[in-house]
């Protein structure tokens, strides 16, 4: 069995998992502005506490984005700093597959809208459809004001929202608020997900090498696509 470790720091949390074996092990902290001090200790202690060193992991894997841009770099720099001294591959994790990974395993849902607030009054989202054993996106993740989030939707479905960005709930597009069920804001990407998630990307042969292995700053992709424009 795979051991694969699992770091983000996308968000206002900053956790680390370690998928051992079928079982996840999780730290989790809500601890804004403190990653860079916190997380290089959170990973000794996990790894303590589980009986594995680094050298006895398989692969590492780190929440590529989008999120904070400097939290982004945190979790990056970190995995690749340790792949690269123990000659382990990297396996790079969409945030926004974790939070629709979560919203599958934990709230059951089938149709998942994930949203994490970007701030300059703007969304990072996309569309998930549940799939046995990871939800897949029904588009490219995208960065738009609230009013701009239009996901492939149909009249007969309702979907889950989900992540720091429901709270723009109320101003997106109304039909769009008419499909959604149910709402839930206070929910962060994890790395706990995202160990679950990158034991099935390991499976599949995805990972890359750690010089390879980088975040998706999806910002300056809209900016740059802006320009060319």
């Amino acid at each position: 069995m795979s051991k694969i470790l699992a770091l983000d720091t996308s968000s206002e949390a900053c956790s680390v998992a370690l998928w051992k074996e079928g079982e996840i092990l999780e730290d989790f902290r809500i601890l804004p502005r403190q990653h860079a001090q916190a997380l290089l200790p959170q990973i000794k202690q996990l790894l303590a506490e589980a009986g594995v060193s680094l050298s006895q992991l398989d692969a590492l894997a780190f929440g590529r984005g989008p999120g904070s841009f400097t939290g982004l770099r945190i979790a990056a720099s970190t995995a690749q700093g340790l792949a690269l001294a123990q000659d382990l591959p990297l396996l790079p994790i969409s945030t926004l597959q974790a939070l629709a990974w979560t919203a599958q395993k934990h709230y059951y849902a089938r149709k998942i809208l994930t949203l994490l607030d970007a701030r300059m009054d703007e969304v990072y989202w996309c569309a998930w459809q549940g799939q046995e054993e990871t939800p897949q996106a029904l588009m490219a993740e995208a960065l738009n004001r609230p009013e701009e989030v239009e996901p492939p939707l149909t009249d007969d479905q309702d979907w889950l929202l989900i992540g720091s960005g429901a709270a723009f709930r109320d101003r997106l597009p109304p039909w769009v608020q008419g499909h959604i069920q149910q709402e839930i804001i206070d929910v962060h990407p994890r790395a706990g997900a995202m160990a679950a998630l990158a034991h099935l990307a390991w499976e599949k042969g995805e990972a890359v090498d750690a010089a390879e292995a980088q975040p998706v700053y999806l910002r300056d992709q809209v900016t740059h696509q802006k320009k060319a424009n």
